[in-house]
């Protein structure tokens, strides 16, 4: 699964990243700590758009919403779509085949059950400062003419040290080498291309190490350095 992440990344260091204009900027707020459940604003490079970058809602309505209400409920159920099933389910389908986006992050959090504990970890991948999540998208339109964007992340199977860091779902999301990327947006590639990207990078790509209970602490201002920084447990796992 992948429901929080790092996107403390200024404007113009996007922009020079993707070779793209971020629309909209002014609403945009970089921070070290976005989750799922509170529907960020996040910035995206979409496939119908490679030039520019624009901001959509986490968690994904499908165009064929009926009203709010079906709209609210569907997107607290979609911030990920599995790549097993990410061309057939109907919520993802359409989206899949030709609304694929790339969402940047620095890193993500995942949390390792020990005991009774639940440990968070902070991963990135190596000697990439920013890289890219597997997205989807779809645009939803309200009654009035006004428009919503919004996406999933795509996930896959955790490779080695995501199955022991994610030890309970033991899934990640899926991250695209640079040299993917415009595979990824190109339209009108066939499904049988993307499905090699979808696998898990090797476990030997990714950094990882454990963060403090900061993270958790929901009166804590969670924007903040502190947050990525490594923090070592009394009780030490097989990865600390």
């Amino acid at each position: 699964m992948c429901f929080t992440v790092n996107v403390n990344i200024i404007r113009e260091e996007l922009e020079e990243r993707y070779g793209a204009e971020l629309i909209d900027h002014d609403k945009y707020r970089p921070s070290y700590y976005y989750h799922a459940y509170s529907l960020p604003l996040l910035p995206v490079v979409f496939s119908g758009e490679p030039a520019g970058l624009r901001l959509m809602r986490w968690g994904l309505i499908p165009s064929w919403a009926a009203d709010e209400n079906e709209a609210r409920e569907i997107m607290m159920k979609t911030f990920n779509a599995r790549s097993e099933t990410v061309s057939t389910k109907p919520a993802f389908r359409d989206a899949f085949s030709s609304g694929r986006c790339l969402v940047p992050v620095r890193g993500f959090f995942e949390w390792q059950q020990m005991g009774g504990r639940k440990i968070p970890w902070y991963i990135t991948l190596r000697d990439e400062e920013i890289f890219s999540l597997a997205g989807i998208c779809d645009r939803w339109a309200l009654q009035g003419g006004m428009t919503i964007d919004t996406f999933s992340v795509v996930t896959t199977r955790a490779n080695e040290l995501m199955a022991e860091i994610h030890n309970t779902k033991k899934r990640m999301p899926v991250i695209l080498p640079a040299s993917a990327e415009k595979i990824w947006l190109r339209e009108g590639v066939e499904a049988e291309t993307l499905v090699p990207l979808m696998q898990p990078v090797a476990a030997e790509m990714l950094g990882a190490h454990t963060v403090s209970p900061l993270i958790t602490n929901v009166r804590a201002d969670r924007n903040r350095p502190e947050l990525i920084m490594p923090y070592n447990y009394p009780v030490q796992g097989t990865l600390f």
